[in-house]
């Protein structure tokens, strides 16, 4: 069963803003609770950025002013959330709209109008990626929060970091959270911004990253770097469980990998593509994907590339699967083992988002499901990221949770495993409708949600 939604509600019908990089929550506890953001301005104003909120399973979505910080243009600067594995409490990494500044949030009540706590404000600081869960100490259940981030603080360019709290739900700001270094070897000039992390709940959690090596910009040469640590980012040298044979803290997975930063293809810039994920039935078992052009700097190309570990990240395969021309990859594996890949692909007119699903590590090959596919060309952008610098995927049990961004013109033609929208469209005619449901509205980038699994609908 496959349900795809257009989040933006009908009380919003007439917005036309680029509402681009998505991201997702879903609480483990009560999977008809969801949390969704993307660039989206404060519809009324004022001081605070929204989210948007789902207590419905992602059937219908209605928004929450409660970031702090709301940008006239975006909202919130770049976003991401994640709910604690019990006890309802949500978390989000955000740079502040109005001050640019990192700040890690948190909320006892995701659909409540109360703005969420500032545990964390720090400058200097990039794209945040929260990631959430729970363990029962001493009888009491403590949230174990990270949140990676690329920290331009760090000395010598060594700036892939994650934030790490052992019991962020209940302590006072800045409740436990500190930064840890997870880069050990030298950059040029520094770490690239995707910093990502897999938690297992036998307290395995690792973290991957790209290390720059340099290069003639925009031209730059890349590892992708994974890093472990075995107990919850809780020791006294965290995330250091990783090692290369020379002994160096981090195992590279992919070497000397050729990215053109902020290249464009299809109104969008490359450059930023990781994702990674572990097994929740086996902790040694981790998969990672990242995109490099190929054909380096002659090359036109932009490829995903995923790999997997059986060994706890020590050693890698070699490419499980390529996808040429395609970004945003977010890996999200079930607890049966099935691994779902979620991408989009450029076609040279379009861009297709893709979800593919294996249970055997695509040893045969998958047939995509093609969740939207639509003209690359239209809406004309008006910053970056078009569409983001990443869309985001997560697993429940066996079932898939995913958003991810593209044109919203209602045409049935653009979304071959069917949609339901919120907001007011005439579909027939294939245009959109403000809230009179009579004056048309030019099309523009919208945030979708998805929900995958084998139940029969």
């Amino acid at each position: 069963m496959l349900n795809i939604v257009n989040i933006i509600p009908a009380s919003m019908s007439g917005e036309t803003h680029q509402d681009s990089e998505p991201n997702i929550a879903v609480n483990p506890q009560n999977t008809q609770d969801m949390v969704a953001t993307a660039f989206l301005p404060a519809p009324m104003g004022g001081p605070n950025a929204p989210i948007f909120v789902s207590t419905d399973g992602g059937t219908t979505w209605s928004l929450r002013t409660i970031v702090p910080g709301n940008n006239a243009n975006v909202g919130t600067g770049d976003i991401t959330v994640g709910f604690a594995t019990t006890g309802g409490m949500l978390y989000a990494g955000i740079l502040n709209g109005t001050t640019g500044r990192l700040q890690i949030l948190r909320t006892p009540n995701f659909a409540s109008n109360a703005v969420m706590t500032s545990l964390i404000d720090r400058p200097n600081e990039d794209q945040p990626w929260v990631v959430a869960g729970s363990v029962i100490a001493n009888g009491i259940s403590k949230d174990r929060v990270f949140v990676g981030n690329n920290n331009f603080n760090q000395a010598l360019g060594q700036t892939a970091t994650v934030d790490v709290s052992q019991n962020a739900a209940t302590a006072p700001a800045p409740a436990g959270f500190s930064p840890v270094q997870l880069e050990h070897r030298p950059t040029n000039p520094q770490d690239g911004p995707p910093v990502r992390i897999a938690l297992h709940s036998d307290g395995t959690v690792y973290a991957a990253f790209q290390r720059w090596l340099g290069g003639v910009p925009p031209n730059q040469l890349m590892d992708v770097i994974v890093t472990r640590d075995d107990n919850w980012g809780g020791g006294a040298t965290p995330f250091t469980d990783l090692k290369d044979p020379g002994g160096v803290v981090g195992q590279p997975v992919a070497t000397n990998r050729f990215i053109r930063f902020n290249a464009l293809m299809g109104q969008e810039r490359l450059g930023a593509d990781l994702t990674i994920a572990v097994d929740p039935t086996a902790s040694g078992t981790v998969y990672i994907a990242w995109c490099d052009r190929v054909g380096g700097a002659a090359g036109t190309d932009w490829t995903i590339h995923v790999s997997r570990s059986t060994d706890r990240g020590q050693t890698w395969s070699a490419d499980l699967r390529t996808i040429t021309n395609a970004k945003n990859p977010s890996l999200a594996i079930g607890s049966n083992r099935r691994v779902g890949l979620l991408y989009q692909q450029f076609t040279g007119t379009t861009w297709d988002t893709k979800l593919e699903l294996t249970s055997d590590g695509w040893s045969i090959p998958v047939a995509p499901l093609v969740l939207h596919t639509a003209s690359s060309a239209n809406p004309p952008s008006t910053f970056l990221p078009y569409l983001g610098d990443y869309v985001r995927m997560i697993s429940v049990g066996e079932e898939f949770f995913g958003v991810f961004c593209g044109n919203n013109t209602p045409n049935m033609a653009n979304f071959p495993n069917g949609v339901t929208y919120q907001r007011f469209a005439d579909w027939n005619r294939n245009v959109l409708l403000a809230t009179d449901r009579i004056t048309t509205v030019q099309p523009s980038i919208d945030p979708f949600f998805f929900r995958w699994s084998e139940a029969v609908s």
